[in-house]
């Protein structure tokens, strides 16, 4: 791949990451820079996240300029040298580089197919403890509630988390009257289409883990902006969903190859579903007629009606 600088002028140079710091020390300084390293400068702004992930090898030779102009540019910012300049922009992706560091780091260590299942499953089990033990200190009770008393439920996630809302839709049909999952193949439009039209007698229930997809934020955000109340389903109080919930329950979801641990937001959200099936007055009721009508396409083993 080679690196192609932003034109001359360009106002979206490093998009969204403009903010950083080191990126505005970064464009401040290249005026002042020779040739070359105006280069590597104007490089770094269109890409900020390649320049973060790749050694001083790599992205010189993408940029075209040798490795002794890479360090004159650090230096040119006060940085001892190009490594420590990377170390700094990396920073600003800290959150998205973790998980790739923390795979790094497990990979170094041999350890044979057995070893690393249970290794994946004891992990978990923490996780689960972790969740279990801190669920005595969240509003349970405020987020049934919010299910319960919802004229219309939806579900939100984009990533990962776009199935285990589609998840969450199929494990509530049985106990809300309506509920839909905005996490389909329509995309972040479709969705917004849908929240528009939505009020405050309705829930979002959205979903949030590292790495925070943007689209469930924005949506989230646009929920709250129509009246529409807002169960958050997150990791810890820094995620940018807590600022915009109701209520909020967290799954620690620490996990050494992944992002994020699924399986112990799966079972929160079965745990979350339990509980509302012991408040719904008519669950048995109800899950009888929808297991008469899904009938038809179920298997029956020989024998097993009479």
């Amino acid at each position: 791949m080679t690196v192609t600088p932003p034109s001359a002028g360009s106002p979206h140079w490093a998009g969204r990451f403009a903010s950083l710091p080191v990126l505005q020390q970064v464009a401040a300084g290249i005026p002042a820079m020779p040739a070359a390293m105006q280069r590597m400068g104007q490089a770094v702004l269109a890409h900020p996240f390649r320049a973060a992930t790749l050694n001083i090898d790599e992205f010189a030779g993408e940029v075209s300029v040798s490795i002794a102009t890479a360090n004159r540019f650090a230096r040119a910012l006060n940085f001892a040298g190009y490594p420590q300049f990377r170390a700094e922009l990396a920073r600003g992706f800290e959150a998205i580089l973790a998980p790739v560091e923390s795979l790094r780091s497990n990979l170094k260590q041999p350890t044979g197919t057995q070893q690393a299942m249970v290794a994946s499953l004891r992990e978990t089990a923490a996780n689960l403890e972790h969740t279990l033990q801190a669920l005595q200190h969240q509003p349970c009770e405020q987020a049934v509630s919010l299910i319960a008393e919802a004229e219309q439920v939806l579900t939100l996630g984009w990533g990962s988390s776009a199935y285990l809302a589609g998840v969450l839709q199929h494990e509530l049909e049985p106990l809300c009257s309506r509920v839909g999952s905005l996490a389909q193949a329509g995309g972040p439009s479709h969705a917004a289409r849908q929240l528009v039209k939505r009020g405050p007698r309705d829930l979002l229930i959205s979903l949030a883990f590292p790495r925070y997809v943007e689209d469930t934020i924005a949506l989230t955000r646009l929920a709250r902006e129509r009246g529409v109340k807002v169960l958050a389903l997150t990791d810890e109080p820094s995620s940018p969903l807590v600022p915009l919930a109701d209520v909020t329950l967290y799954a620690h979801v620490s996990r050494q190859v992944a992002p994020t641990s699924n399986a112990t937001v799966l079972a929160l959200l079965e745990a979350l579903v339990a509980a509302l099936a012991h408040r719904t007055e008519g669950a048995v009721q109800r899950a009888e007629e929808m297991a008469r009508g899904v009938l038809p396409w179920l298997q029956v083993a020989p024998g097993s009606v009479r």
